[in-house]
């Protein structure tokens, strides 16, 4: 992230566009937080001509932990855990202390890239795999030649 000073609260247009095309084609900057002040899980976003795969480190969990939800462009990967130890009977704490864990995670999916319909996730040795797959118009094409007439 680079710290820009500007003079005005208005943008000039090669500002503007400067901003625009140097974004991050998912956004998490401001949509990302943990509010247990617990670390949030790694990302990996993988991209090929067919889709992107996002891979999230978050070992120790189960599937029924995360909650993935796409609303609009937004898709949002969340979890909230309490882990609780049960006592056998005559036990007792002498001092316990409790473990929660949440996070939030959430990526911008243009409708103009992403075919929404076909996303898919799966948790599978401590990694949540997330595949987003691309529409066929937004897929590069290969390279061909043009005839000279």
């Amino acid at each position: 992230m680079t710290l820009m000073k500007r003079k005005s609260f208005l943008p000039t247009l090669p500002q503007f566009f400067d901003d625009f095309f140097t974004r991050e084609f998912f956004d998490w900057e401001s949509h990302n937080h943990s509010t247990t002040n617990t670390t949030l899980p790694s990302v990996n976003i993988l991209e090929n001509n067919d889709g992107f795969m996002v891979e999230m480190a978050a070992p120790g969990m189960s599937k029924k932990d995360f909650h993935i939800e796409l609303d609009n462009e937004t898709l949002t990967i969340s979890s909230e855990k309490e882990l609780r130890n049960e006592v056998e009977e005559g036990e007792f704490y002498t001092r316990r202390e409790f473990s929660y864990q949440s996070f939030r995670r959430s990526f911008h999916l243009p409708k103009t890239v992403v075919d929404e319909s076909k996303i898919k996730a799966k948790y599978e040795n401590g990694i949540l795999k997330i595949l987003i797959p691309k529409r066929e118009e937004a897929k590069a094409l290969p390279p061909r030649q043009i005839a000279i007439s």
